[in-house]
């Protein structure tokens, strides 16, 4: 039983050790900047990771872009259209983001 457990302990470790981080997905074009100010998949479907990633990432922004709202007396979507200004104004080139239609654009 306790060797179950190990295994089982290990094998968490190691995905862990294995899983994308946001920089690797922008790189490959899995993930890049939406409208929204949120991340968002470039393709559908993504995969359970890039999911997880997104879901991650955005639960982030969305207490930031609150926060910021909050101290600033603007709305959060206010906020969140602003990182998306500033998010597009520092993608990297080969990196994805959305145009004001909502198009992916490799920038």
């Amino acid at each position: 039983m306790k060797k179950i457990f190990a295994a089982i302990g290990l094998l968490f470790l190691l995905q862990s050790a294995w899983a994308i981080d946001i920089g690797d997905a922008k790189e490959q074009g899995l993930v890049g900047e939406a409208t929204s100010g949120y991340l968002a998949a470039v393709q559908s479907p993504a995969s359970a990771e890039i999911r997880a990633l997104i879901a991650d990432v955005n639960a982030k922004r969305k207490d930031h872009f609150e926060e910021t709202a909050q101290k600033t007396g603007v709305t959060t979507e206010q906020v969140a259209y602003r990182f998306y200004e500033l998010a597009v104004q520092r993608t990297a080139p080969g990196h994805y983001y959305q145009d004001a239609n909502g198009s992916w654009k490799k920038k």
